[in-house]
């Protein structure tokens, strides 16, 4: 049976408009992505064999190119959508971010994080640098490492952040492992670079780790 001919509050077109977004399963949604199935499988039924073959939405949502390309019914065409529809989440939250304390919105930092590292294969150490209203300059990406660890450089990042002329600086890097525990040398480096940036003045306000699981923050573990 095609999704028309389903009744009307379980066609997930519909259920989305009554009922909003959170009121659908992952296959609901991924098949409003996807708009139509395939000769004799509807949208949700397609939605629920690729959920299956990836292993769930994030693996779907992150995959690379090739491979995203090689299921039946994707392709180029709906790769470039949701790679475009992933951007637009980056830049809301980021605008949101952006726009309000960074401070003031924990919740959208975390999340803006998490959409620019979580999937990374590396690790990756990057700054948000921050103006004397503790609003968002700018996030920059400043080193990249192995699966396990990213060589940090306290000269480079006061360099940055006097580059941006920053007031203060949030720190953040992923654990492709998943896990969002500090390391001894993510302590000590944290460290380092607190002490290398208080010569000029520029605090930084926290350190958080993204892993699998809720972003980690030193400021709220009592490591800073």
């Amino acid at each position: 049976m095609k999704i028309k001919d389903w009744p009307k509050a379980e066609r997930p077109r519909e259920k989305l408009l009554a009922r909003g977004a959170g009121a659908l399963s992952d296959a609901e949604l991924l098949a409003i992505f996807l708009r139509v199935g395939l000769p004799g499988v509807s949208a949700v039924d397609m939605a629920r064999r690729l959920l299956g073959e990836f292993g769930g939405l994030r693996a779907l949502l992150e995959v690379d190119r090739d491979r995203f390309c090689r299921a039946r019914g994707l392709g180029n065409a709906k790769f470039a959508q949701l790679q475009a529809a992933l951007e637009m989440a980056r830049r809301h939250l980021a605008e949101t971010v952006q726009l309000g304390s960074a401070l003031g919105s924990p919740a959208a930092l975390r999340d803006y994080l998490a959409m620019q590292l979580r999937h990374r294969r590396r690790e990756v150490f990057c700054c948000l640098y921050l103006n004397n209203r503790r609003r968002v300059i700018a996030f920059e990406e400043l080193f990249e490492g192995t699966l396990n660890a990213a060589n940090v450089y306290p000269r480079e990042v006061v360099q940055a952040a006097l580059y941006r002329d920053a007031a203060a600086v949030i720190l953040a890097h992923n654990h492709p492992s998943g896990s969002c525990e500090p390391s001894q040398a993510d302590i000590w480096i944290t460290e380092r670079l607190v002490q290398a940036l208080q010569l000029f003045d520029i605090p930084v306000l926290d350190h958080m780790i993204i892993g699998e699981g809720e972003a980690l923050s030193f400021a709220e573990q009592g490591l800073l």
